[in-house]
């Protein structure tokens, strides 16, 4: 299975060592440069935002009392559902000059023309890092409330009884101890930058990935695009190694099992109104206003996005998505459990390569997906008309398969990752109880794990299937001709600014995403030891 996972990336960098032609130092002559100084400046806005955002908004909700806290509570995950690219179109429609916005300030001010006033280029660099911020931070948030959630009060205690206020508490105590959370979060975030395709392309950011997509379609050069892949690998690979290091010898433990609810820190007047439009602000913007747009076009233009076989193409995501989702987590569970088993250090490792797909953005591992499989095919074909006469034509590439094999391979991580931590949970002493009664592996499997993990089943197969659900860049390259999914739609009539026929698909796409949001919501709240039904009290 690790061999299976690890094709695409080794194809890729075996093409980028032994290319089929000689465009490298073209590309570092004319846009490589471009590519990593626009990537790192990408990543570097991205990082801050969604930081201070994710951090922030985390810190208040859990520790601070003031209206709206239990809305946004679950409410502040909302735009982890909506896909960047979507909000790209949203924003630019709706800010560019043409747009709603500056419509409204021109009529209201009796301007003229663009010379009369000054408004930022929404198409640029810093429009493309508050799009992905905005619907970036909820992997910060997420990581972040959990961990304060978390935290002994103890540690709490002492510094309020050390004289320290709340930010001093966040600043000296809460946020060190998050601090492995967070980078967590922030990785993550960075990770699903890299990957972003629709949004920079849409406002002409040269980055990594938009490069990949240009040298190979347009230049007609896959070994230029492995080259160029190669070296969108290693800032993946720096990611994670850096979080990692950073870490190393550091440890963040909770030395008390005193849990029980945490202070709540009342603000009133300027600094609750403070609160609250510090809170709101990230939910209009990535999840309201998107969500209010397209709605509006949905109900207006519905006849034309239906008449674009809008059924078929939700029949085509539903389809990748559910396989993909279901196929995750048969792999994910089989891994998990073997390592389970047997536990052998190798094998371990094994697994966890298995599940770097994730780190990999979906056009690096697409041309790794192209690249053996064309070879596969081209080799079958060979054979059949050598020895039978008759050509067999490509049996996997450009097929449906061949788009799931590569949503399984970027997104086994995310169901590897449930099902490992679902299993962690589970005593061992079940496994052996289940071997005094004469069961094997498979039946231990079946009749005690598999209740005790349903909804962990569940949890995985959502999140992988709508992540499969917004997934650009691997769809795009992958997908048979003539055969579109909600994405690709979406992209294809908004890049053609057809936004309001391409609305119906892109709310369809935002609605999927809406049901794990709120499960990963109600799995934050009842994660603190001591709340809801799952309370309970420390031991003697």
């Amino acid at each position: 299975m690790a061999i299976l996972m690890a094709v695409p990336i080794v194809a890729v960098v075996i093409l980028a060592i032994a290319p089929s032609d000689d465009i490298w130092p073209h590309l570092v002559s004319t846009v490589l440069w471009k590519y990593i100084k626009t990537t790192l400046l990408l990543m570097l806005g991205v990082g801050l935002g969604v930081s201070a955002i994710g951090t922030g908004t985390a810190w208040l909700v859990t520790m601070c009392s003031f209206p709206g806290r239990r809305f946004f509570n679950w409410a502040l995950l909302l735009p982890l559902a909506v896909p960047a690219y979507v909000l790209a179109f949203v924003i630019t429609d709706q800010l560019e000059y043409a747009g709603t916005l500056q419509t409204t300030l021109r009529h209201v001010f009796g301007w003229s023309s663009r010379q009369d006033y000054w408004f930022p280029e929404i198409r640029s660099l810093g429009g493309a890092i508050v799009v992905m911020t905005l619907v970036l931070y909820p992997y910060v948030y997420l990581l972040a409330r959990a961990a304060f959630l978390e935290q002994s009060i103890c540690v709490l205690d002492v510094s309020r009884t050390l004289g320290k206020g709340p930010w001093q508490t966040f600043f000296r105590v809460a946020l060190p101890l998050a601090r492995p959370a967070i980078v967590i979060g922030i990785t993550l975030a960075l990770m699903e930058t890299l990957n972003d395709l629709g949004t920079v392309e849409f406002f002409a950011v040269k980055t990594f990935t938009a490069g990949i997509y240009d040298v190979w379609l347009n230049m007609n050069s896959r070994s230029g695009a492995a080259q160029l892949a190669t070296v969108m690998l290693t800032f993946a690979v720096t990611l994670i190694a850096a979080e990692r290091m950073a870490r190393r010898g550091r440890r963040f433990h909770h030395t008390s099992s005193k849990y029980s609810a945490l202070p709540s820190y009342p603000l009133s007047g300027i600094r609750a109104a403070g609160a609250f439009v510090a809170c709101f602000l990230p939910i209009a913007l990535g999840f309201l206003a998107p969500a209010t747009v397209l709605t509006g076009y949905a109900v207006r233009y519905y006849e034309d996005t239906l008449s674009a076989n809008y059924f078929d193409f939700v029949a085509n995501s539903f389809t990748l998505s559910t396989s993909a989702a279901v196929g995750s987590v048969i792999v994910g569970l089989f891994m998990a459990y073997t390592v389970r088993l047997s536990n052998n250090p190798l094998l371990r490792a094994a697994t966890r390569f298995a599940s770097i797909g994730y780190a990999v953005p979906g056009a690096i591992l697409a041309i790794g997906i192209i690249i053996p499989m064309g070879a596969f095919d081209n080799a079958v074909d060979v054979f059949f008309r050598d020895i039978f006469g008759v050509s067999t034509g490509l049996l996997i590439s450009g097929t449906i398969a061949a788009v799931i094999y590569g949503y399984m391979a970027r997104f086994l991580a995310l169901s590897y990752g449930t099902m490992e931590a679902s299993l962690a949970k589970i005593t061992p002493n079940m496994d052996g109880a289940a071997r005094t009664l004469g069961h094997g592996p498979l039946s231990t499997l079946k009749r005690i794990h598999f209740p005790l993990m349903r909804g962990s089943l569940l949890t995985a197969g959502l999140l992988v299937f709508v992540d499969c659900m917004k997934e650009l860049p691997l769809t795009i390259i992958l997908r048979p001709f003539n055969y579109d999914t909600l994405a690709t739609f979406v992209f294809q009539y908004a890049s053609d600014e057809l936004l309001e026929e391409s609305a119906l698909g892109a709310l369809t796409i935002v609605a999927a995403g809406i049901i794990p949001v709120i499960l990963l919501s109600w799995n934050i709240v009842h994660s603190r030891p001591g709340s809801g039904s799952t309370a309970m009290e420390p031991g003697p």
